[in-house]
């Protein structure tokens, strides 16, 4: 029989496991926009990458709402297999001058509805695609407040704008940050996962991949935690070992 100390040694290294786990969780179950930057002035191609969070019901429906602080001349979306989208458009009080003419309505929410028989499961995901532009050049980020249905009825709402210096909130808002555009044409060099073809109605409008940097990241973060995960088990396996091993020689 394993002795009292060798049990909780193993005990402890399963808790610490755990939460290293429990830890890393959060940064993947957020409702976010990828790539997370894209060139002020540009057009750029992203997507809101939705998990499902429940253990029991499934999402059927997204609802992104655009700020009309900072309106968007073009937003389109990419026709999705087993998916309806719907587009909203709202009055501007001020008209924007787009390529030198006056827009006097934008997107002001996009609405992703499941067919019959559609649904993102638990432990899946689900990217939605828009193509916007152009971007504003007086502004360092666009937050898109975000509305997840599931289909047991529960919604959440991902519209929590996070502030410097405090903690993460709970169910952040998908936000888009702005660099400056690169010196060149003048439409910016926007980060793109896959640009949809001729989407910004404009030949001269147009956006380049960077490879995307946000799941670069994620796999690395992955990666990072899968080492320190199988460090605590290795420890726990060599201390186990060496107390079998002392207590073989003190018999």
């Amino acid at each position: 029989m394993r002795s009292l100390p060798t049990r909780r040694t193993a005990a402890v290294a399963v808790t610490a496991a755990a939460s290293v786990v429990a830890l890393a969780g959060p940064a993947f179950a957020h409702v976010t926009v990828n790539p997370g930057s894209a060139a002020q002035g540009g057009y750029a191609t992203v997507n809101f990458q939705v998990p499902d969070e429940s253990d029991t019901a499934s999402t059927v429906k997204l609802e992104v709402n655009l700020p009309l602080d900072h309106p968007l001349a073009s937003v389109r979306t990419v026709p999705m297999p087993g998916w309806t989208s719907t587009v909203e458009k709202s009055k501007l009080d001020k008209p924007i001058k787009v390529h030198g003419s006056d827009v006097n309505e934008a997107v002001s929410k996009i609405t992703w509805t499941a067919d019959a028989g559609t649904k993102v499961a638990p432990g899946q995901f689900q990217e939605f695609k828009l193509s916007l532009g152009p971007l504003p050049t007086d502004a360092d980020s666009m937050v898109f407040k975000a509305l997840q249905t599931y289909d047991n009825g529960d919604v959440v709402r991902w519209i929590d704008e996070a502030q410097a210096g405090q903690p993460e909130p709970a169910h952040p808002a998908p936000t888009l940050k702005l660099t400056k555009a690169a010196s060149g044409d003048g439409h910016g060099v926007t980060a793109s996962a896959s640009p949809a073809a001729g989407a910004h109605g404009d030949s001269s409008d147009h956006a380049a991949s960077d490879g995307g940097a946000e799941s670069s990241d994620d796999t690395a973060r992955t990666l990072g935690v899968v080492g320190i995960v199988v460090g605590v088990i290795g420890t726990a396996v060599g201390v186990l070992g060496l107390r079998r091993r002392n207590s073989g020689s003190a018999s």
